[in-house]
C-alpha cells in the first residue's frame, strides 16, 4: 500500500523509521520534519568532540539530508518546526525558519520522535551566558568554540549522570579544572551506592572535584566568572557551567494534539508504539516505555531502544505487527579509565515495585591471571530470592566489561537463571578470559546463596554488628590485615582456621570476611560442615566494604590560596559575594594531569608484572638515585599501585605528579622533594618484628612487610629468636665445634633459606619447590632477594643471645649483618615503634 508518512523529529528513532518505510513499499510518500540542521548525528559522540578525542566535525553526522534524499528518496525538511497536530483533519501545521513561513501538511499516519529536552531548573542565574546544556550539535559547537576562545580554567558540571560524567572527563583532558555537583549520594543514577563509590575514587584519583548530597541554589554571573551558590554554604567560582541534571520528553505536540500522556510524563503508547490516536505512533525518548524487569511504566532515553522502535513503528505501520517488549536498559560509559556498564533494575527500582530479590558481588580478573595485563573488574549481580531469575546486573571495570555486560543483557532478556549463567559455555583463552568467565563466577556466587551453600551480609550491615555478642573474622593473611581491617575483627588466616575451630562457641553468628569473598566463602563451607549454624559471608569482601565506608567526595581541592595566587587571583577576589558562604578559587593544579612538556623525566623503571610490594619497592630504591626536585616515572600493572603509590609519595614527602592507565599499565610520576624534617623517633613511626617461625610462607610474609615498612622510611627491627633463627644460617657456614646436642639441633634444623619448609602443604619437600617455581613465574621475589633488600634497605637484624645459647647456634653460622643482642634490644626497639608483630 502506498501512504503518506510524517515523522516528526530525525536523529536515532525518527531517522530509522524513515529507512524502514523506504525499505518496506518503495512507492509511499515518506516526509522527515526535523526543527535543527541536523536529521541524524552521533549524540552520543558530542562530548568526545569537546576533547578532541574527535576531531573532525564531520565525523559526528550520520546522516545528511542530502544522502538520505538521495539513498532512500525521502523529502527531508531541515529547520522545520511542526507546530500543531490537527487530528481530525489529519495534518499538521509546519514553520518553516529559512523562509519564515507556516504551510500545511497531511498526512495518512504520523510518527512522533521529538525526542527529549534537557533539564533547566528555574534557578536564579539560569539564563547565564556562561551555562550551557549538550543535547545536540549546535550546543556542542557553543561549548567547543567558549573552551578555545575564553580558555576556560575552572568548569562545574551540575549533574552526574552519564553525559555529565562524560563531559568532566573531556574538559579535563582539555586542561580544565572540573568539579562535578551532584544532588544524590553517588554518581551514575542506575547504579547501587556500592557500585558507584569506584567511579567515586576514580574520578578523585584522577584530580575531578566531586561534591555529593549538594543541590545548586543560584548562579551569579560578572564580566570575570560564573559563581555557583550551593545548598552546603559553598561558593563555587568558575569559568563556566555545564547542566547534566538530566532530560525531560518533548510531549508539547501531543499535549496540543490531545494524546495521553503516561504517569511518568512521556508520551502513552501500547505494545506497537501506537499512542491513544491509532493513526500517530511515537518512538524514543519522548515516550513513556515499560520497563523490561518491572512491567511498570518507566522513562528510559536510549538511543539503542530509539532505533529498535523506530524500525518496529514502521513495521505496524505497513502491517508487519509486532511489539515493542519493553526496555531494560542497558547502557555503558567510559569514565576515564573505568568503564561502568548496567542493565535491569537497581535495588532502589526494586524496592520501589515491591520485588523480592538477593544480591551477590564478585571481583574477578578480566583475564586470566597469569596472562600480561589481567586486571579486576567487579560484578553486582541482582535476582529473585525464590526463581533466581535475573532482575539486574552492574559491572565496573576496566577491560572486557562491555562483552560480560552483553552476556549478561542478553541472559536477562532470555528469561535466565543465576543458574543459567553458570552453564554458559563462553569463548576462552588466556589474552580475553579465564576458563570460567566472570559471567560464569558471578552465577557460582549467586547461585551458591540462592541455594544455601553460603549465607552472606553487606558492606552496608556491618556497622550493625555487635562484636560483644557476635563474632567479626577476618580470614585474610596477617599481613594484608595489617594494611586495613574492620574494627573489632578477629584476624585468623583461613588455613588456621581449622586448628582454631574449637575458639569459637557455635551459639554466636559468625560475620567472615576476606578481601574479595572467595575465602571467605571457604570459610563459611568449613564450619556449616563442622556444625556451625549462624555463619555468614561479606559478599564482595573487605575491598567492596572499604571502599563503600571510606570518604566519597573530595571538596575544596581547588581552594588553596597559593593556587589561586599562581593562577593570577589574588586572596581579596576570592570573597564570596554573599555572607555565610565560602568560595573555591577558580585554579588549581590537576592532580592527575603530567603532561610530558610540562615535566622531563630523569629516569623511567618498568615494575610491570611485580606484585605487591614489588612496584613500591622499586620505586623507593630507584628514588635514592634520583636528585632533588627530579622525577622518576614507573609503570606497573599490580591494580593496587595506584593506591599504594599515593600512600607511599605522601608518606615519604615526595610529590605524585599523576597516575594515568593505558592499556592494562598504570603509570604514575614522582618527583623528588627535600625531605621535611620529620623526627621518627619522637613520633614513634618505627617497626619492629619477632620473628620466632622457620616457615618458608612465613619467612616472606616477614621481609615483604619489613621490605614495605622501609620503603616508607621507616626504621625497622627484626628479631629472631628460636626457629627464626634458621633463616639467618648460613648455608654450606664454616665447621665451628660443638657439644654432642648441638650439633644434633644443627643436623635436624634447616640449614638457611633454601632449606625451609611450608607451613602447609609441605608435601615432603615439594611444597616450596612448588612456592618458589610460582614467585618465580609471577615475578615475585624470592626469599633470599627478599632478605638483600632487607639489608640494601638498613633493616637491622637482630638474633636472640638466648635463644642462640639454647638452639647451639653461634655467631659465625649466620649470615653478615647479623647483630647478636637479648630481649632488651627488642624492647628497646619496640619502645620507638607503633608497630610491632609476632610471626
Amino acid at each position: 500500500m502506498s501512504i503518506k508518512v510524517i515523522i516528526v523529529g530525525g536523529v536515532a528513532g525518527g531517522a530509522s523509521a524513515a529507512a524502514r518505510l523506504r525499505r518496506l513499499d518503495e512507492n509511499s510518500e515518506i516526509i522527515l520534519i526535523e526543527k535543527g540542521e541536523h536529521i541524524s548525528f552521533a549524540n552520543c559522540g558530542l562530548p568526545y568532540y569537546i576533547g578532541e578525542v574527535i576531531k573532525e566535525k564531520e565525523k559526528l553526522l550520520v546522516q545528511t539530508p542530502e544522502k538520505m534524499k538521495e539513498r532512500f528518496n525521502i523529502d527531508v525538511r531541515v529547520c522545520s518546526e511542526v507546530r500543531s497536530i490537527n487530528t481530525e483533519n489529519k495534518s499538521v501545521k509546519i514553520f518553516d525558519k529559512p523562509q519564515n513561513k507556516t504551510y500545511i501538511e497531511s498526512y495518512d499516519k504520523l510518527i512522533l520522535s521529538p525526542g527529549a529536552e534537557p533539564v533547566r531548573p528555574g534557578l536564579p542565574g539560569i539564563e547565564a551566558k556562561r551555562i550551557f546544556t549538550l543535547r545536540n550539535i549546535p550546543d556542542t559547537y557553543r561549548i567547543k568554540d567558549f573552551v578555545e576562545k575564553a580558555s576556560p580554567k575552572r568548569a562545574v558540571i551540575v549533574g552526574a549522570g552519564f553525559i555529565g560524567l562524560e563531559v568532566a572527563e573531556n574538559l579535563h583532558l582539555q586542561g580544565i579544572n572540573v568539579t562535578v555537583v551532584e544532588l544524590a549520594d553517588h554518581v551514575i543514577g542506575p547504579l547501587d551506592f556500592e557500585m558507584a563509590a569506584i567511579v567515586h575514587q576514580h574520578l578523585k584519583a584522577k584530580g575531578v572535584e566531586l561534591y555529593l548530597k549538594e543541590a545548586v541554589q543560584a548562579f551569579e554571573e560578572d564580566d570575570t566568572a560564573i559563581r555557583v551558590k550551593l545548598s552546603g554554604g559553598r561558593t563555587l567560582r568558575a569559568d563556566m557551567v555545564i547542566l547534566g541534571i538530566g532530560v525531560r520528553p518533548e510531549t508539547g505536540l501531543a499535549v496540543g494534539a490531545g494524546l495521553k500522556i503516561g504517569q511518568t510524563g512521556g508520551i502513552c503508547v501500547n505494545e506497537y508504539l501506537q499512542t491513544s490516536n491509532p493513526d500517530i505512533y511515537a518512538v524514543g525518548d519522548a515516550i513513556e516505555v515499560q520497563d523490561f524487569v518491572s512491567r511498570n511504566p518507566a522513562l528510559i532515553p536510549l538511543a539503542g531502544p530509539a532505533n529498535k522502535q523506530g524500525r518496529i513503528a514502521a513495521n505496524n505501520i505497513y502491517g508487519l505487527k509486532e511489539k515493542y517488549s519493553g526496555t531494560q536498559g542497558t547502557s555503558i560509559v567510559k569514565i576515564f579509565d573505568l568503564t561502568v556498564a548496567v542493565s535491569g533494575n537497581n535495588e532502589r527500582v526494586l524496592k520501589r515495585s515491591g520485588a523480592a530479590y538477593e544480591k551477590s558481588i564478585t571481583h574477578t580478573a578480566s583475564h586470566a591471571s597469569y596472562y600480561p595485563g589481567a586486571i579486576p573488574m567487579s560484578v553486582k549481580l541482582l535476582f529473585s530470592n525464590d526463581s533466581g531469575k535475573l532482575l539486574g546486573a552492574q559491572i565496573v571495570g576496566y577491560d572486557g566489561v562491555d562483552k560480560r555486560m552483553d552476556v549478561l543483557a542478553t541472559a536477562m532478556r532470555a528469561g535466565m537463571t543465576v543458574s543459567d549463567l553458570e552453564t554458559l559455555e563462553l569463548a576462552y583463552a588466556p589474552p580475553y578470559s579465564s576458563a570460567k568467565d566472570p559471567v560464569n563466577i558471578a552465577g557460582y556466587t549467586a547461585n551458591n546463596i540462592l541455594k544455601k551453600d553460603s549465607f552472606v551480609f553487606h558492606w552496608d550491615e556491618v556497622a550493625g554488628i555487635d562484636t560483644a555478642r557476635d563474632i567479626l573474622l577476618d580470614v585474610r593473611e596477617e599481613e594484608e590485615a595489617l594494611l586495613g581491617t574492620i574494627d573489632g575483627a578477629i584476624n585468623i588466616p583461613l588455613d588456621r582456621l581449622r586448628s582454631r575451630i574449637h575458639e569459637f562457641p557455635k551459639d554466636k553468628t559468625i560475620y567472615i570476611f576476606c578481601q574479595v569473598g572467595l575465602r571467605g566463602y571457604l570459610a563459611v563451607r568449613i564450619l556449616l560442615q563442622l556444625g556451625f549454624k549462624n555463619v555468614k559471608n561479606l559478599s564482595g569482601g573487605y575491598k567492596t566494604y572499604h571502599t563503600a565506608s571510606i570518604k566519597q567526595s573530595n571538596e575544596d581541592i581547588f581552594s588553596n590560596d597559593n593556587n589561586a595566587a599562581a593562577a593570577g587571583y589574588s586572596a581579596e577576589n576570592e570573597v564570596a559575594a554573599s555572607t555565610g558562604g565560602t568560595e573555591t578559587p577558580l585554579q588549581a593544579p590537576l592532580q592527575t594531569a603530567c603532561r610530558p612538556e610540562e615535566a622531563k623525566v630523569r629516569l623511567q623503571l618498568d615494575a610491570c608484572g611485580l606484585q605487591c610490594p614489588g612496584p613500591i619497592m622499586t620505586v623507593y630504591n630507584a628514588m635514592k638515585d634520583l636528585d632533588y626536585d627530579e622525577i622518576l616515572e614507573v609503570r606497573a600493572t599490580d591494580p593496587a599501585f595506584q593506591e599504594d603509590i599515593g600512600t607511599w609519595c605522601k608518606t615519604t614527602g615526595n610529590s605524585l605528579l599523576g597516575v594515568n592507565y593505558e592499556k592494562n599499565v598504570f603509570t604514575a610520576r614522582i618527583k623528588k622533594e627535600i625531605k621535611k624534617e620529620n623526627n621518627f623517633a619522637e613520633k614513634k613511626n618505627n617497626k619492629s618484628m619477632i620473628v620466632f617461625s622457620n616457615d618458608l610462607d612465613k619467612a616472606i610474609a616477614s621481609f615483604i612487610i619489613a621490605n614495605g615498612a622501609a620503603a616508607m622510611g621507616r626504621k625497622v627491627t627484626m628479631f629472631f629468636t628460636f626457629w627464626g633463627l634458621n633463616i639467618l644460617r648460613r648455608p654450606g657456614g664454616p665447621g665451628v665445634k660443638k657439644d654432642f646436642i648441638s650439633r644434633m639441633f644443627g643436623v635436624m634444623m634447616p640449614k638457611g633459606s633454601k632449606k625451609l619448609s611450608l607451613s602447609k602443604m609441605n608435601m615432603a619437600g615439594m611444597g616450596p619447590k612448588m612456592i618458589r617455581y610460582l614467585m618465580n613465574k609471577k615475578d615475585v621475589f624470592s626469599l633470599e632477594v627478599l632478605i638483600d633488600q632487607a639489608k640494601q634497605n638498613g633493616i637491622e637484624f637482630v638474633a636472640c643471645n638466648m635463644s642462640m645459647d639454647i638452639m647451639g647456634i653461634k655467631k659465625e653460622e649466620l649470615i653478615d649483618g647479623v647483630t647478636i643482642g637479648g630481649v632488651a634490644s627488642f624492647l628497646g626497639s619496640a619502645e620507638e615503634s607503633d608497630m610491632s608483630l609476632f610471626i
